[in-house]
């Protein structure tokens, strides 16, 4: 039933991903359906999660397998709210762009690096603590998603009619994201080693590499607001900002040894 539920969100990102390139190709406004199918496929996400929590009779977002799909619902149910939040001309790009992200990370977790195999995560992991850690590091990241398509967007623009929009939007993900990482990431992620492992900080290449990437947005919101940095270097900041996010989601799992090794 989850893998039925899994295929299926994933055809209807497909389908919005479509949906919405057809609807930028002949110069339309926002289509009135893609996002529903989104919602959609955030809600049968969140049903993957569900019925694999009960399974195993813990919240199923241990491994690299199970934080995919947290991670796509998120982004889908993300970018859902802000289509109708946001109604600059610019998001129809912005959305196509998260959709393509959610679809990506739907396709790897259904490839070998990721299996699917339902097994109760060990007596380390089972932990409240890791699961605000997991799922409020991801949603924050979910809002760096958006910062980053928001970004490209910004630097591929030639008007000022998309590049304002897009640097607004740019700026909100990072803000709104940055408090909801800081508290999942570190915070929670400090205190979940400490009952698991005995430390608050062990300088882990995971552990390192998250606060990498939190120094990097400090960097950005920095320059922003006492700086009023702004345009194209504000823009790679916020690139770089999410490079170092995925490669501490999925490089430090395959490159580097690391007691987060499980996802």
């Amino acid at each position: 039933m989850a893998q039925a539920f899994a295929t299926t969100a994933l055809v209807l990102i497909g389908a919005a991903a479509v949906v919405q390139i057809v609807f930028l190709m002949a110069g339309r406004s926002a289509d009135p359906v893609s996002g529903w199918g989104l919602l959609a496929a955030s809600v049968l996400l969140l049903a993957v999660t569900i019925s694999r929590s009960v399974i195993i009779g813990f919240p199923a977002v241990t491994n690299t397998y199970e934080s995919l799909v947290f991670f796509s619902a998120a982004v889908c149910a993300m970018t859902f709210v802000m289509r109708h939040v946001v109604r600059a001309q610019v998001m129809r790009f912005i959305s196509l762009g998260l959709t393509l992200f959610a679809l990506a990370l739907l396709m790897v977790s259904s490839s070998p690096i990721a299996p699917r195999d339902i097994q109760p995560p060990i007596p380390a992991l089972q932990s409240l603590w890791l699961v605000l850690h997991v799922t409020l590091s991801f949603i924050g990241e979910a809002f760096f998603a958006m910062g980053l398509v928001s970004a490209i967007v910004f630097l591929t623009s030639r008007t000022t009619e998309r590049k304002g929009p897009a640097d607004r939007i740019m700026y909100t993900s990072v803000a709104i994201g940055y408090p909801i990482f800081t508290v999942g990431a570190l915070i929670f992620g400090a205190i979940w080693a400490e009952v698991a492992w005995g430390k608050w900080w062990s300088w882990d290449p995971k552990e390192t590499w998250a606060l990498i990437t939190w120094l990097v947005y400090t960097a950005y919101l920095h320059t922003r607001l006492v700086r009023r940095l702004r345009g194209r270097a504000s823009a790679v900041l916020v690139i770089v900002g999410f490079a170092f996010t995925v490669f501490t989601f999925f490089g430090v799992n395959f490159l580097l040894s690391s007691l987060h090794g499980y996802g």
